[in-house]
């Protein structure tokens, strides 16, 4: 919730309905935890800056072409009629964010969610720019001066190419890169490219170098609605009271059970660290993102001081309640919640992989003449004419053998053999003829069959109609 603050001023009351944003400093920190950020850091950025650069069948691997709508991933190939495949994947993600959370809190938040990333990297920037917490806090408390102005500029401007490659990237993704730079370095880049790549950099910069926490706490649904898909069995990041208090200072060598005072030293490291600020200590928040960098940090403090490690650590509400080791909590994960979360999840999965493959790079969309419904010709059959729309996702070129099926007699009077380019889409004509006498008046029901001659398992049948009159 927002802070409030009252002052006297003039026998006069203020109320500040909003807290003004304090500025965090996180202090660098070194771990098991931190290791496995940095390492999902990596992998992340890699595919990302990395998969517009790779190249399949003579084009980009992955490209949505918005224009052309076409959207090529590695030899998939997709229409915007196939935009069930997008609803299956956003599903898929759905599904994931759900049982995870249930299982491990905000694993997402922390580890890689794009904000938790970015911000991760700035801050690296900065570090190496400016200095750790210490150093970067009598920075800014300094006068401006020349050197204040060119650490700050040196560490604007390392932002603002990281986010101005992002912007770059991220347009990759929908305008062949490899193009699109040329384009830039001609000056010769449209519109369309130039405002995304302005505004995703800007965004980047600013999400990841100034707002920060304030993204997570503020803007991020996520944040409010976690706490439903929490129960006393998901493991959190949460310090154990029991043991740690009351918590005092006191030096390496001092008997903590004849001080009276827990295992927490009040060192306070598990604030400086946080990237939102809180105090984990204070029981589970909605502005922790799980990035368990106060592990790592209290970790460190109680090898110092040769306490046993965990006094912040994953735990469940039941397993801190009931003292519950490792083997107790895991068997707590394979409750029915998570197991339904699971099952749904594979189900949905599976089907979606096997429609994927086993489709059929083929579609066919039938349209009947517009110029009348039907028409008698010169040996007296009766003739419809349509207009097939073929469509083809192979990267190669295919011919193809058009043919009549539910009308006996039914024969094809135009060309039955056409050729379709790679990821190409032809509008056909097709005239189809029966004797008058083959069926009742009115309309019957016909399919159009499109099969590929040198490969039988491509083909597509197309339901439609004939009409009759006499």
């Amino acid at each position: 919730m927002s802070g409030s603050q009252d002052e006297a001023r003039g026998g006069e009351q203020v109320i500040n309905l909003y807290e003004v944003r304090r500025k965090i400093y996180p202090r660098a920190v070194h771990g098991w935890f931190a290791a496995w950020r940095w390492a999902l850091v990596w992998l992340t950025q890699l595919i990302f800056y990395g998969l517009p650069w790779l190249t399949w069948n003579g084009r980009p691997a992955v490209l949505f072409a918005l224009e052309a709508r076409r959207f090529y991933i590695f030899g998939l190939v997709l229409y915007p009629q196939d935009f069930i495949y997008l609803t299956g994947l956003l599903v898929i993600s759905a599904l994931s964010l759900f049982l995870f959370t249930a299982v491990a809190g905000r694993l997402w938040c922390g580890y890689a969610c794009p904000q938790t990333v970015y911000t991760e990297i700035f801050l690296w920037i900065e570090r190496v720019i400016e200095g750790d917490r210490p150093q970067r806090m009598r920075l800014d408390a300094q006068p401006w001066s020349g050197a204040k102005v060119a650490r700050k500029a040196a560490k604007h401007s390392a932002w603002i190419a990281l986010a101005a490659w992002t912007g770059f990237t991220f347009v990759g993704y929908f305008t062949p890169i490899r193009a699109l730079g040329t384009e830039i370095l001609a000056w010769t880049v449209g519109p369309w490219e130039t405002f995304w790549v302005l505004f995703y950099g800007f965004a980047t910069w600013g999400n990841a170098g100034f707002m920060r926490e304030q993204v997570c706490k503020y803007m991020c649904p996520y944040a409010r609605f976690q706490s439903a898909m929490f129960d006393r069995d998901t493991l959190i990041v949460t310090y154990d009271g029991e043991r740690g208090e009351p918590r005092g200072s006191r030096s390496r060598k001092a008997d903590r059970t004849a001080l009276g005072l827990g295992d927490c030293v009040n060192c306070g490291l598990c604030v400086e660290v946080c990237p939102t600020g809180i105090d984990i200590r204070n029981g589970l928040q909605y502005e922790c993102i799980g990035c368990t960098a106060c592990i790592d940090a209290c970790n460190q403090i109680m090898d110092r001081m040769s306490y046993p490690r965990g006094l912040i650590r994953y735990d469940t509400e039941n397993g801190l309640a009931n003292r519950w080791g490792r083997k107790q909590l895991l068997r707590r994960t394979l409750r029915a919640r998570v197991l339904i979360y699971t099952a749904i999840l594979l189900a949905v999965t599976t089907a979606l992989f096997t429609q994927i493959a086993l489709r059929v790079p083929l579609s066919v969309n039938v349209v009947r003449d517009r110029g009348g419904l039907a028409r008698e010709v010169d040996n007296g059959q009766i003739e419809n004419v349509y207009r097939l729309q073929i469509s083809s996702s192979e990267e190669v070129s295919r011919r193809y053998r058009i043919t009549v099926e539910g009308i006996p007699g039914a024969v094809i009077a135009s060309d039955p053999v056409i050729e379709v380019g790679a990821t190409a889409t032809r509008l056909v004509p097709v005239r189809v003829r029966v004797n008058a006498d083959a069926a009742a008046a009115g309309s019957q029901r016909i399919s159009f069959v499109v099969s590929a001659i040198d490969e039988p398992g491509v083909m597509v049948r197309e339901k439609s109609s004939f009409y009759i009159l006499r």
